[in-house]
This record gives structure tokens, sequence and C-alpha cells, in this order.
């Protein structure tokens, strides 16, 4: 699995992208922050608020409640702000 980070996620984490094996039990979006947090601080630090953080399925926006399933690419990024 693939994960992109952006903006301040990618800068509390220290990496733009990274390839996981995610573990069993991990089946929604909210699982994988989740466990994104237990990490290491990077991560704890980034998904502090996971409620904020936004993330796109294989580039297509998705809410926290839905299955990962057979997802290619997760990108996380902070909430967008307009103008």
């Amino acid at each position: 699995m693939k994960l992109v980070y952006f903006a301040w996620i990618r800068e509390r984490i220290g990496l733009a992208e990274e390839e996981v094996a995610l573990p069993a039990g991990i089946v929604t979006v909210a699982d994988l922050l989740h466990w994104l947090k237990g990490r290491g601080p990077g991560y704890e630090a980034a998904l502090q608020a996971p409620e904020i953080v936004r993330v796109a399925l294989d580039q297509e926006h998705c809410h926290h409640s839905d299955p990962i399933g057979q997802a290619h690419e997760i990108a996380l990024f902070p909430p967008m702000t307009g103008g």
C-alpha cells in the first residue's frame, strides 16, 4: 500500500510517501489513521487530531468510515482553505 503525505502532515512525519503492509484488521480509513498514529512521534504529531485530516483513496476523497478495500494509494492531507 502506498501512503502519500502532504503539507504539514508530510513535515511532521518526515516523509513524502512510503510503502507499507497494512496489518490485518485495518479495514476503514479511521482504522488506518489510528494505526499510523501509533507508529512513532512524527506520526502522532501529524495525527493528533485525526478528525481534521482529509483522505483520498486512489485520488478520490473519502470519509473516515469508508473501507479501504483494494485501494493502491492513500493520500493524507490537512484541511484545505480556499481563497
